[in-house]
């Protein structure tokens, strides 16, 4: 399971790549760097927000995970027998 630090730092360095991407677009579609940054900024802060979200999320699920830890989504709960498939 992942750490709250390593989700919110991969979602960081997620959107600082989106944010610079989207100043560009933002620039090439308006014309304007003032809208398009504000354009990236608010793009931005919705997706850190959402992408915090569903790596939560996901990393409660079990699900498609091959590891002896991949058990019930309880932190340091071991799975013995069979692995999951």
């Amino acid at each position: 399971m992942e750490t709250r630090k390593r989700s919110l730092v991969k979602a960081l360095v997620w959107n600082a790549i989106g944010f610079a991407s989207m100043v560009l677009v933002g620039f090439l579609a308006t014309g304007s760097a003032k809208l398009g940054g504000t354009m990236a900024l608010i793009n931005t802060a919705l997706g850190f927000g959402c992408y915090v979200i569903y790596e939560r999320v996901w990393s409660r699920i079990s699900w498609g995970l091959r590891s002896e830890f991949a058990g019930q989504g309880q932190i340091g709960e071991r799975v013995t027998g069979q692995a999951n498939v």
